[in-house]
């Protein structure tokens, strides 16, 4: 195929702090204010509550400074794909590349720019989902779909215009959002209630699912573990993004050294903070409160308790800063991955092109196409839980890809080597595992489907390879 001439080139401009905002940012959403009610209903307890966070936090970080290893070895755009054609072939690179543009990626941007627009309807009761604005046949745009149409075009323009604008949005709306978050920590330990918390630590182990009228019933201990499973849906999600730094590799200063910290620091902050913010919860909130918040929105009930009568207010303008934040992170990183993959033939050959600014603006726009569709669609929310699944086992295929190299490649640079290797990924191998089959065993809507999305790219593969050849 002939060589792709490019408009320009990648600028390294990403610093260490950028790199971790990016991290940072694209990992805090709108789930740490919703998904401990779903979390509480399963486990039924407040040891459990803090067990689910802390054993997807322990996943995550060790994830987290493996990846560092395979990031120092390709310190180019591309991230997971690059590690993944690397490792095994381009066949299993772009089996996660397709899942990647088709539904993980494009629904999360979706999912965290509807999150957006429902926390401003707090603030302004006009942009809600049963204001409809446009009507076109059976397609009916409300004000709230519109807002989360226009997030999304919005920041999607901005990084168009280069990776400098896209991460210094990014730096400011993430130490924004932290600062907000520490504020909730703050008042909301000053705010705790001896007599809630006590309440909430009687009786704080047992594992048991919890009932809407106060009642528990008692799992076996296999089914218990089918519940840690479902309950850690929504806590893997909630960090999910935790490897965003690794796609704009191309861009970051000092790759070999950068990419892994960031993915460290970055992890790092964010579970710490997500545990202490359930700690609050579970000073403020007795523990039916949590599991039934109204819509799981655990985070406005918790900010009512904490200031009042302006509470709700507080809250959903902090969301909507973390959900803005969230999406540029996102918006940010997904073309790089598509951009490698274009570069490699399997993929739009435009996207293989950077503007003038350095940036694959055509992938940008491809991504808030199908960000927008599924966003209208309104099936975003089933089709993440759909990959789930397939998303934590293509976790494990890198975490595994990094023995594999470790043997196909023995004498090739590394100028990190991943932390506590051989043992430490291998607990996160056994880990992941675990949540994985168990949730074909207890959740199996959350399985086969995924897996049916990501065999659909088994065709497109083919026919790009056949394209390909034809060059």
């Amino acid at each position: 195929m002939d060589e792709v001439l490019e408009e320009g080139k990648m600028k390294r401009e990403v610093s260490l702090l950028d790199a971790v905002s990016l991290v940072a940012g694209s990992m805090i959403g709108s789930g740490i204010f919703i998904v401990s009610a779903d979390i509480t209903r399963h486990v039924g307890s407040a040891g459990w509550l803090l067990g689910i966070w802390a054993i997807t936090g322990i996943m995550t970080l060790i994830a987290a400074i493996s990846y560092g290893e395979l990031g120092a070895m390709f310190p180019k755009a591309g991230g997971q794909y690059l590690f993944l054609k690397e490792a095994y072939s381009d066949f299993v690179g772009f089996l996660y590349g397709w899942s990647f543009f088709a539904v993980i990626q494009t629904g999360s941007i979706a999912a965290v720019g509807v999150a957006f627009s429902k926390f401003t309807s707090y603030l302004i009761p006009q942009i809600n989902e049963e204001m409809i604005l446009i009507a076109l046949g059976p397609l009916q745009l409300s004000s709230a779909q519109l807002l989360a149409l226009a997030i999304i075009v919005l920041l999607t323009y901005v990084n168009t215009r280069g990776v400098k604008e896209g991460k210094s949005v990014q730096t400011f709306l993430t130490v924004i959002k932290i600062a907000c978050l520490l504020g909730i920590i703050v008042f909301g330990l000053w705010a705790l209630k001896p007599e809630i918390w006590t309440s909430n630590w009687q009786n704080a182990w047992p594992m048991r699912k919890m009932n809407i009228d106060g009642s528990f019933e008692s799992y076996t201990m296999v089914a218990a573990l089918g519940a840690i499973a479902a309950a850690m849906v929504g806590s893997v999600f909630s960090s999910d993004s935790w490897h965003a730094a690794t796609a704009v590799a191309g861009e970051i200063k000092n790759p070999q050294r950068n990419v892994g910290l960031s993915l460290f620091i970055g992890a790092l902050t964010v579970i710490i903070i997500y545990i202490i913010i359930n700690i609050v919860y579970l000073g403020v909130l007795p523990l039916n409160e949590i599991a039934f918040a109204k819509n799981d929105r655990v985070g406005v009930a918790a900010a009512d308790i904490i200031f009042g009568t302006t509470g709700t207010s507080i809250i959903a303008a902090m969301i909507m800063i973390s959900c803005f934040g969230c999406a540029n992170g996102l918006i940010l990183a997904g073309p790089r991955v598509y951009y490698t993959m274009a570069k490699d033939g399997l993929f739009f050959e435009k996207v293989a092109h950077l503007n003038k600014n350095g940036v694959p603006s055509f992938g940008l726009w491809v991504q808030c196409l199908v960000a927008c569709a599924l966003c209208l669609s309104g099936r975003y929310g089933d089709l993440l839980d759909m990959v789930c699944f397939v998303v934590v086992l293509f976790y494990i295929l890198n975490i595994l890809g990094i023995y594999r190299l470790r043997i196909t490649r023995p004498n090739a640079p590394r100028p990190y080597k991943a932390f506590g290797y051989p043992i430490l990924p291998a607990i996160y191998v056994l880990l992941a595992s675990a949540f994985c089959i168990l949730l074909v065993f207890y959740k199996p809507n959350y399985t086969w489907p995924g897996l049916l999305i990501v065999l659909t790219g088994v065709p497109i593969y083919l026919l790009w390879k056949r394209k390909l050849a034809a060059h």
